[in-house]
């Protein structure tokens, strides 16, 4: 008999204790090194990631922190100004 192993992202994120769907999304897209979408989703990603940057974990905060920093220029670099 084999054992089913854990699937989705969520269990690929430790959880010492329970996350917001903030915090697991900063965690994810801290990786993200390039992607494709339109900027409205940039932007609403940014809100969703803004309330942990004041987050008591510094870890979370450092996190959201880079991730809110690179949607911002990601949404900068798509000004039809440029």
């Amino acid at each position: 008999m084999t054992s089913q192993l854990p699937r989705g992202l969520e269990n690929l994120i430790p959880t010492a204790r329970a996350t917001t769907p903030g915090e697991r999304a900063a965690s994810q897209l801290l990786h993200l090194r390039q992607a494709t979408v339109p900027v409205p989703v940039l932007a609403a990603a940014a809100e969703l990631i803004a309330p942990q940057l004041d987050d008591p974990d510094s870890a979370t905060r450092e996190a959201a922190g880079a991730v809110h920093a690179r949607l911002l220029a990601a949404i900068d670099d798509a000004a039809p100004d440029r």
